[in-house]
Protein backbone atom coordinates (compact mmCIF):
# COMPACT_ATOMS: atom_id res chain seq x y z
CA UNK A 1 0.00 0.00 0.00
CA UNK A 2 2.98 2.04 0.56
CA UNK A 3 4.66 1.71 -2.35
CA UNK A 4 0.87 3.03 -4.26
CA UNK A 5 0.64 5.43 -2.25
CA UNK A 6 4.39 7.17 -3.68
CA UNK A 7 3.15 5.68 -7.06
CA UNK A 8 -0.13 8.07 -6.62
CA UNK A 9 1.82 10.96 -5.15
CA UNK A 10 4.54 10.41 -7.99
CA UNK A 11 1.67 10.79 -10.50
CA UNK A 12 0.25 13.71 -9.25
CA UNK A 13 3.25 15.04 -8.98
CA UNK A 14 4.26 14.85 -12.56
CA UNK A 15 0.68 15.59 -13.86
CA UNK A 16 1.43 19.33 -11.78
CA UNK A 17 4.65 19.60 -13.46
CA UNK A 18 3.89 18.95 -16.81
CA UNK A 19 0.22 21.25 -16.53
CA UNK A 20 2.59 23.97 -14.86
CA UNK A 21 5.37 23.85 -18.19
CA UNK A 22 2.98 24.82 -20.52
CA UNK A 23 2.39 27.92 -18.86
CA UNK A 24 5.62 28.88 -17.76
CA UNK A 25 7.79 31.04 -20.56
CA UNK A 26 11.03 28.88 -22.16
CA UNK A 27 13.88 29.58 -20.07
CA UNK A 28 16.05 27.38 -22.26
CA UNK A 29 16.87 28.82 -25.64
CA UNK A 30 19.70 28.03 -28.59
CA UNK A 31 21.42 30.63 -29.98
CA UNK A 32 22.45 30.93 -33.51
CA UNK A 33 24.42 33.10 -35.84
CA UNK A 34 23.27 33.91 -38.59
CA UNK A 35 25.03 36.40 -40.93
CA UNK A 36 25.84 39.08 -38.43
CA UNK A 37 22.83 38.70 -36.67
CA UNK A 38 22.11 36.67 -33.28
CA UNK A 39 18.65 34.56 -33.10
CA UNK A 40 17.20 32.81 -30.68
CA UNK A 41 15.29 30.07 -30.73
CA UNK A 42 13.07 28.06 -27.94
CA UNK A 43 14.08 24.81 -27.20
CA UNK A 44 10.75 23.16 -28.01
CA UNK A 45 10.75 24.96 -31.12
CA UNK A 46 14.41 24.46 -32.10
CA UNK A 47 15.40 21.00 -33.77
CA UNK A 48 18.35 18.55 -34.18
CA UNK A 49 21.69 20.36 -35.03
CA UNK A 50 23.73 19.01 -37.84
CA UNK A 51 26.52 19.50 -39.89
CA UNK A 52 26.08 20.42 -43.14
CA UNK A 53 25.90 18.03 -45.72
CA UNK A 54 26.49 17.84 -49.65
CA UNK A 55 23.36 20.03 -50.92
CA UNK A 56 21.67 19.48 -54.29
CA UNK A 57 20.94 22.41 -56.38
CA UNK A 58 17.61 22.70 -57.14
CA UNK A 59 16.50 25.05 -60.07
CA UNK A 60 13.99 28.02 -60.80
CA UNK A 61 14.38 28.64 -57.18
CA UNK A 62 14.99 31.64 -54.98
CA UNK A 63 18.52 33.04 -53.86
CA UNK A 64 18.31 31.72 -50.69
CA UNK A 65 16.70 28.51 -51.18
CA UNK A 66 20.12 26.57 -50.86
CA UNK A 67 18.89 22.92 -51.90
CA UNK A 68 17.99 19.51 -50.99
CA UNK A 69 19.68 17.44 -48.11
CA UNK A 70 19.48 14.03 -47.36
CA UNK A 71 20.03 13.66 -43.55
CA UNK A 72 19.55 9.88 -42.80
CA UNK A 73 17.61 9.23 -45.75
CA UNK A 74 15.14 11.84 -44.93
CA UNK A 75 15.04 15.00 -47.43
CA UNK A 76 15.24 18.08 -46.59
CA UNK A 77 14.67 21.31 -47.97
CA UNK A 78 17.33 23.96 -47.02
CA UNK A 79 17.19 27.72 -46.52
CA UNK A 80 19.75 29.85 -45.97
CA UNK A 81 18.62 31.96 -43.25
CA UNK A 82 20.77 34.99 -43.51
CA UNK A 83 19.87 35.14 -47.55
CA UNK A 84 16.64 34.65 -46.97
CA UNK A 85 16.37 37.82 -44.25
CA UNK A 86 17.93 39.71 -47.11
CA UNK A 87 21.72 39.15 -45.79
CA UNK A 88 24.74 37.84 -47.63
CA UNK A 89 24.95 34.06 -48.08
CA UNK A 90 25.97 31.71 -45.43
CA UNK A 91 29.77 30.76 -46.34
CA UNK A 92 29.94 27.05 -46.37
CA UNK A 93 32.42 26.59 -43.76
CA UNK A 94 33.48 24.14 -40.77
CA UNK A 95 31.14 25.70 -38.41
CA UNK A 96 28.01 26.24 -40.60
CA UNK A 97 25.20 24.16 -39.49
CA UNK A 98 22.05 22.71 -40.68
CA UNK A 99 18.78 23.44 -37.62
CA UNK A 100 16.39 20.83 -38.57
CA UNK A 101 13.44 23.29 -37.25
CA UNK A 102 10.20 21.74 -39.53
CA UNK A 103 9.88 18.32 -38.12
CA UNK A 104 7.97 19.55 -35.50
CA UNK A 105 5.92 21.59 -37.67
CA UNK A 106 5.36 18.82 -39.65
CA UNK A 107 7.63 19.63 -42.42
CA UNK A 108 11.16 18.39 -43.53
CA UNK A 109 12.59 22.05 -43.41
CA UNK A 110 16.06 22.76 -42.05
CA UNK A 111 17.98 26.59 -42.24
CA UNK A 112 21.51 26.82 -42.63
CA UNK A 113 23.28 29.53 -40.25
CA UNK A 114 26.58 30.45 -39.93
CA UNK A 115 27.31 28.56 -36.44
CA UNK A 116 25.93 27.56 -33.13
CA UNK A 117 26.47 30.11 -30.39
CA UNK A 118 25.25 27.29 -27.64
CA UNK A 119 22.30 27.59 -24.81
CA UNK A 120 21.09 30.91 -23.40
CA UNK A 121 18.73 31.50 -20.34
CA UNK A 122 16.32 34.04 -20.71
CA UNK A 123 16.91 35.16 -17.12
CA UNK A 124 20.00 36.55 -18.66
CA UNK A 125 18.85 38.84 -20.80
CA UNK A 126 16.92 42.00 -20.81
CA UNK A 127 14.24 42.78 -23.59
CA UNK A 128 15.23 46.23 -24.98
CA UNK A 129 12.54 48.59 -26.95
CA UNK A 130 12.61 47.97 -30.96
CA UNK A 131 10.92 49.32 -33.67
CA UNK A 132 7.82 47.01 -34.75
CA UNK A 133 9.27 43.72 -36.35
CA UNK A 134 9.67 43.42 -39.82
CA UNK A 135 7.76 40.21 -40.23
CA UNK A 136 5.41 38.46 -37.57
CA UNK A 137 8.14 35.32 -37.59
CA UNK A 138 10.78 38.03 -35.88
CA UNK A 139 9.87 38.02 -31.86
CA UNK A 140 11.09 40.39 -28.98
CA UNK A 141 14.45 41.70 -28.79
CA UNK A 142 17.11 41.34 -25.93
CA UNK A 143 20.33 42.48 -25.41
CA UNK A 144 23.23 40.50 -23.09
CA UNK A 145 25.19 41.52 -20.73
CA UNK A 146 27.98 41.86 -22.91
CA UNK A 147 25.69 44.01 -24.69
CA UNK A 148 25.23 42.07 -27.59
CA UNK A 149 21.12 42.14 -29.54
CA UNK A 150 19.33 38.80 -30.01
CA UNK A 151 16.29 38.09 -32.07
CA UNK A 152 13.91 35.98 -31.06
CA UNK A 153 12.80 33.18 -34.27
CA UNK A 154 9.21 32.13 -33.75
CA UNK A 155 9.81 29.16 -35.94
CA UNK A 156 6.01 28.33 -36.32
CA UNK A 157 5.38 32.00 -37.70
CA UNK A 158 8.11 31.46 -40.37
CA UNK A 159 6.94 27.73 -41.47
CA UNK A 160 3.33 29.69 -41.84
CA UNK A 161 4.61 32.71 -43.86
CA UNK A 162 3.78 32.39 -47.53
CA UNK A 163 6.97 33.87 -48.25
CA UNK A 164 9.24 31.23 -46.84
CA UNK A 165 7.05 28.86 -48.14
CA UNK A 166 7.50 29.78 -51.32
CA UNK A 167 10.37 28.78 -52.88
CA UNK A 168 9.67 28.84 -56.77
CA UNK A 169 10.89 31.85 -58.42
Amino acid sequence: MGQRGSLSQFQTYLANRLAGAGSQPAAGLLGVLSGEERWLLPLQDSGEVVPPPPLTAVPLTRPWFAGIANIRGDLYAVTDFAAFCGKEATPRSGSARLLLVGPRQGNNCALLVGRMLGLRNIADLTPTDSETPPHAWVGQTFSDKEGCTWRMLDVRQLMADEGFMSVGS
